[in-house]
């Protein structure tokens, strides 16, 4: 009530403060009487209870503890495993593998000495990788391994031993790889494969650049010290271990004054192929030779016959090579004669379409399975250098015929196939765009900063 007198007594001073007209009264009355209002509400408010004046319930529960039996059991290990790895030493038995993967198990290595899959981990080469896992009391649970077959094209399998009971079973199981990209440059000293064991490349990598340059550089007589090449390819690994190399997706040589650039490309629907970078193929019909690696022993022009003595216009070129240096078919076609005419020996020709047509001559032997009337493709393998004929040497005598009139294959001049359009042009820049900027990492310093100043 003392509050509310001061409240009164202070709002009529304010009241005379203001002065008196009727607007200020009615202003002043109304914050009065706001103030009463909220002063009566805390008068009226409830006061909290003091805690100690609540009341109080105690919950009594019986809880079941373990006995000492179970506790003690709780603490004992559970049956112990171990999982080894090691690495397939030169000289290696099965015992001493065995040994090293602390396998001690009659049963599992008798069985993998008489089962025909198990076998497999008996023929694993020096540096393979086997892991293997085994109780306490070297009993093995399982085994494992990568299959033996490093094939280029062949699917990467996993050799896998299994205790099932009291037996085992052993399975090739599909391995899951991871794909890595590698980009590594090289320069021209003395060959192309010192070059690439320079740069640590697969020789399959190497290979792959041989074949897809091979339309455009001679690589026995065209290198020139100093040529440089640059290569994006892929890589397959497994548990962070190297199994393979893949695909070139990219590949850049200098040689001499010329410039040659590929990226493979895949159109969707259809097979991939290799284009240069103005999205042209670079396939083109035929090879520029039908051996890897060889030299021009005789050339198409006219010659004294080594066997006959005669002077006669030789119509191919001889490439001297080693026997057994496999020959491929210079472009896609059918082979329209495998067998033996007389001076040729072992002769295949095989039909091109329009009127073109290639010979390959003096072989020691045809590519298993060659037949007349079978679809080849460029560069496949149809048959191995040899000396059968009238040949005084191993060598390759090749000819190609239009119409059946040899030409001379090292000077005709045959078009590329048809170039990407449209959608797929779009598609292929994306991917030429993003090869060439990895080309421009790989740049030797002196040539960016060469480009930077122009």
């Amino acid at each position: 009530m003392v509050a509310i007198d001061k409240l009164l007594s202070m709002g009529a001073r304010s009241a005379r403060f203001v002065g008196s007209s009727r607007k200020h009264r009615i202003i002043s009355a109304s914050a009065l009487f706001l103030a009463l209002c909220a002063f009566g509400a805390a008068g009226v408010a409830p006061m909290a209870p003091d805690a100690s004046d609540l009341p109080v319930q105690s919950i009594v529960e019986e809880l079941a503890l373990p006995t000492l039996a179970e506790q003690v059991a709780g603490l004992t290990p559970s049956a112990q495993t171990f999982i080894n790895e090691e690495r397939v030493r030169s000289g290696d038995t099965l015992a001493t593998l065995a040994q090293r993967l602390g396998i001690d198990d009659e049963d599992a290595i008798a069985f993998i000495k008489t089962d025909p899959i198990a076998r497999g981990m008996l023929q694993l080469k020096t540096g393979k990788r086997v892991q293997a896992q085994t109780g306490a009391d070297g009993q093995l649970l399982w085994m494992s391994a990568a299959d033996n077959d490093t094939r280029d094209n062949a699917p990467v399998r996993n050799l896998l031993i299994k205790r099932d009971g009291e037996s085992f079973k052993a399975s090739v199981v599909a391995a899951a790889l991871e794909k890595r990209m590698e980009m590594r440059s090289g320069e021209i000293r003395s060959s192309l494969f010192a070059a690439t064991d320079v740069a640590q490349i697969p020789d399959a990598i190497a290979s792959q650049i041989v074949d897809m340059f091979s339309t455009n550089i001679d690589f026995r007589t065209d290198l020139r010290r100093g040529d440089r090449f640059n290569v994006i390819y892929e890589t397959f690994w497994q548990d962070g271990e190297y199994v393979r190399s893949g695909r070139i997706l990219a590949a850049e040589f200098r040689n001499g004054g010329s410039t040659y650039q590929t990226v493979w490309f895949e159109e969707p629907g259809k097979a991939g192929g290799y284009f240069g970078f103005d999205g042209k193929s670079l396939k083109k019909a035929f090879l520029k030779s039908p051996l890897e690696f060889s030299r021009v022993s005789s050339g198409f022009s006219m010659r004294m016959h080594p066997i006959s003595g005669h002077w006669r216009q030789h119509k191919g070129v001889d490439f001297a090579a080693a026997t057994g240096t496999p020959i491929r078919a210079s472009g896609d076609g059918v082979v329209e004669f495998s067998g033996v005419q007389s001076g040729y020996g072992n002769i295949v020709v095989i039909k091109h379409w329009s009127n073109y047509s290639t010979a390959y001559a003096h072989m020691s032997r045809f590519a298993s399975g060659l037949q007349k009337g079978q679809k080849v493709s460029q560069g496949d393998v149809i048959g191995y250098v040899g000396s059968t004929g009238w040949s005084t040497g191993p060598h390759l005598h090749y000819e190609f015929r239009v119409n059946n009139e040899p030409r001379d294959p090292l000077s005709i001049d045959l078009p590329n196939v048809a170039p990407l359009a449209g959608a797929e042009l779009q598609r292929f820049r994306r991917v030429a765009g993003d090869m060439t900027h990895r080309f421009a990492l790989m740049m030797p310093q002196e040539d960016a900063v060469r480009v930077a100043s122009n």
